[in-house]
């Protein structure tokens, strides 16, 4: 009897610890669920958090891309205009003007067209005067003095020399010159020498040639021509009757120095001459050829 007992008192105390350890294990399990989802939501709001801040980043670059293409277009001389309906932020950030597009055509073609006639018709036509830019001369081509530093034969072009000519700038020019079946490569060196200093640079063979070693040339001879004694690198070369304004760099479009070149020649002297007036360094004497007398000068 006192074993029963006891037995079943043992059994109801186990049945208690036990139901006790599962209340606490459920309840354990309940917060640790809970501080799961509370970690998970926050999280979730960092990385949100996180995304909205590189988006904002992401689009802070891009209108900056847009305002730095409008302003290259704009230098460019791309004219802009704002969409309807939204404004430009351009004009606060840029000094240059942005055209505005007009609500109402005030004027069609047609009638502009009749008012111009009728303009033209009471004005007779007034031909403008040139000017400085609308001339095309030897004015327009900057020639100066060069001294050769460093001459050898192009590594790919067996009638080609590349030179190292020292102009009075900062850095000597590398030109690519036709001289090879012409002049010794001896000859070439040290040499002082006429050079032509704002053709637009071009490859030739692979090397870039930013001017042009000045000659006599006929079919027959190619001479390099002679600066006047005393001349040094950089010294400007003049024409009487054409004040020097050289283009900072020739556009092949206007053909200028094609256009010059029919009137580059030496004279019965020798002297190198555009349109009969001598090329000089001024205060030193003329350019001229060692022989050739009549010929072009390119």
């Amino acid at each position: 009897m006192f074993i029963q007992t006891f037995v079943r008192k043992m059994s109801h105390n186990i049945t208690s610890k036990l139901v006790n350890n599962a209340d606490k294990a459920e309840k354990r399990l309940s917060e640790l669920k809970s501080k799961l989802e509370q970690v998970k939501k926050f999280k979730v709001e960092e990385k949100i958090k996180e995304l909205t801040q590189e988006n904002e980043t992401l689009l802070k670059k891009v209108e900056e891309a847009k305002l730095q293409l409008i302003k290259l277009e704009t230098l460019n001389g791309k004219v802009q205009y704002p969409l309807p309906g939204k404004t430009t932020p351009v004009a606060n950030n840029l000094n240059t003007p942005i055209l505005e597009q007009p609500d109402v055509v005030k004027q069609t073609p047609a009638v502009k067209k009749e008012k111009k006639e009728k303009e033209t018709a009471k004005k007779p036509k007034e031909k403008a005067a040139p000017t400085s830019t609308d001339i095309i001369d030897i004015r327009k081509l900057d020639l100066r003095i060069g001294k050769i530093i460093d001459v050898g034969k192009h590594p790919d072009a067996d009638t080609l020399y590349v030179e190292k000519i020292d102009c009075g700038e900062e850095n000597p020019r590398t030109v690519v010159s036709g001289l090879v079946n012409h002049v010794p490569i001896d000859e070439m060196r040290e040499r002082i020498v006429m050079v032509l200093c704002n053709l637009k640079p071009v490859k030739m063979r692979g090397v870039t040639s930013e001017a042009m070693v000045m000659c006599a040339s006929s079919p027959e001879k190619v001479e390099v021509l002679i600066p006047p004694n005393g001349a040094v690198p950089g010294d400007l070369v003049s024409c009487e009757g054409y004040p020097r304004e050289p283009e900072p760099q020739l556009n092949p479009k206007k053909k200028i120095f094609e256009t010059c070149a029919p009137d580059l020649k030496t004279n019965d002297d020798c002297v190198a001459c555009y349109k009969d007036s001598a090329l000089v360094v001024p205060g030193k004497g003329p350019v001229k050829a060692p022989t050739l007398k009549g010929v072009n000068v390119k």
